[in-house]
């Protein structure tokens, strides 16, 4: 977290995320390093699908037709968030860490999007594990995928 905080000030870039399956991990996560102030916007934890419609401003369509889980809700969270705090870089992640499955969907089901640039960069991912271990394994991978994408 700390290369990525150090990239993002160096890029004089600002980060925001909106967060369902992590729970506000990844906020938490960046927050725990000094200087995160300086590129670190906000986030928001939209756990239930009613908070992803009333704060996350997802359209109640858009879950009602693909589901909470699906690569089309993550992609209006990240751009309301990009839109809500007016960030450079925003990003979403929503998914199943389990330990039952969700929406007929199985356990380890994340969907996570980056955007960047007026970019929408959109990944599904199948993790295992526990909870705890899905959850860190996202935030990790997602970290690597803004340095690529950062370059």
């Amino acid at each position: 977290m700390k290369d990525l905080i150090a990239l993002l000030r160096e890029r004089q870039l600002t980060i925001s995320s909106m967060e369902s399956l992590t729970g506000g991990l990844f906020a938490s996560e960046l927050t725990k390093v000094k200087n995160a102030s300086k590129v670190f916007k906000g986030g928001i934890v939209t756990y239930s699908n009613q908070a992803k419609i009333d704060v996350g401003k997802v359209k109640e369509e858009i879950i009602n037709e693909y589901g909470a889980i699906s690569s089309q809700t993550s992609e209006a969270m990240a751009l309301n968030c990009l839109n809500i705090f007016e960030s450079d870089i925003a990003l979403s992640f929503t998914g199943n860490a389990g330990p039952s499955g969700s929406e007929n969907k199985k356990v380890g089901l994340v969907y996570t999007t980056i955007i960047y640039d007026k970019q929408v960069f959109a990944y599904k991912d199948e993790l295992s594990g526990s909870r705890t271990k899905i959850r860190n394994d996202i935030i990790k991978l997602t970290i690597e995928r803004i340095k690529d994408i950062l370059g």
